[in-house]
């Protein structure tokens, strides 16, 4: 196990395991000429809208300590309020010209159909009492052919006359054509998503915190004009957190990732145990934030 003692604020200071080993054995102290540096980072959680406008709130502040789902900040809403309204509109609009189309026609309308339906055939049969008349007249030699051929004519029309208005009655019963059916459903369906996008565009001009941690800073204020995507706030997460340091090239195979290190620092009296979760694989020279004299060494891998 490596043991890392932070020798100085935001430096972190890390022992070779053999010292370690050495102590347990002999009682050794490690020896501090021997002490690796390094500095804590932090990877932050940016907290932005999809759409640009002005800031209305922002209720966290910088330093504060902020539980996830909490409300981050609100932007004006007035266009997407009246878009959601808008897009409810248009869907009552859509649904109800289906309903309409999936019905038949009025019921007015169909007692006027029957109306005339019960004449014409009123008028059918008068026709065939004609016409059957006729026909007894012509065998008596009362009448002409031709007479009779007339009387014909016209019950023929009138019967043609009601089976037409019967099919006329029957179609009033039915709703629109299929097809035009199928179009009102699909206007519905994009009706229905209109307003699904709209609410969503609304829903984004408030934002909640994501993760759970500490407010690191905040870049507009209430009354600023944010642009679309840009950071109002970012919040720094306990697990985001991380101490890095370097070790020279010689001692590169003491470390590997899952090895359990401690850390301390200035007014700390109890070293922080850390797991090592990450190994460079790229040889750099020491970093200049880290350059001492007890850490001058010229190929380092960052841990």
């Amino acid at each position: 196990m490596l043991e890392i003692n932070w020798v100085r604020p935001h430096l972190v200071s890390i022992l070779p395991c053999l010292c370690l080993v050495l102590a347990m054995v002999s009682g050794c102290r490690p020896d501090q000429s021997q002490s690796w540096q390094g500095y804590v980072e932090g990877e932050y959680v940016y907290v932005a809208a999809p759409k640009g406008g002005k800031l209305l709130s922002r209720p966290l502040s910088r330093g504060q300590e902020v539980i996830a789902g909490t409300l981050a900040f609100a932007l004006d809403d007035v266009f997407e309020l009246a878009a959601v309204d808008a897009a409810r509109q248009e869907l009552e609009q859509s649904r109800s010209t289906l309903a309409d189309m999936r019905k038949g026609a009025r019921p007015s309308e169909r007692e006027t159909i029957q109306a005339r339906l019960d004449k014409a055939k009123a008028e059918a049969e008068l026709a065939r009492l004609e016409y059957d008349r006729r026909i007894d007249l012509l065998d008596d030699g009362t009448i002409a052919r031709e007479d009779l051929d007339k009387k014909k004519s016209l019950y023929e029309t009138a019967s043609q006359q009601v089976r037409q208005i019967e099919a006329e009655l029957r179609t009033s019963a039915l709703g629109s054509r299929i097809d035009a059916i199928r179009a009102a459903e699909a206007q519905v369906r994009a009706a229905e998503a209109g307003l699904a996008q709209a609410i969503w565009n609304l829903d984004q001009r408030t934002q909640n915190a994501s993760v759970s941690g500490l407010v690191f800073d905040t870049f507009f204020n209430p009354g600023d004009w944010v642009p679309a995507g840009r950071p109002v706030l970012a919040i720094l997460p306990p697990g985001l957190r991380k101490v890095r340091f370097f070790v020279p090239e010689p001692l590169l195979g003491s470390i590997r990732p899952g090895q359990t290190v401690r850390v301390t620092w200035d007014g700390q009296s109890e070293p922080l145990a850390c797991t090592v979760s990450y190994v460079s694989t790229r040889v750099e020279y020491t970093p200049p934030v880290i350059y001492s004299s007890q850490s001058r060494a010229k190929l380092v891998f960052m841990v």
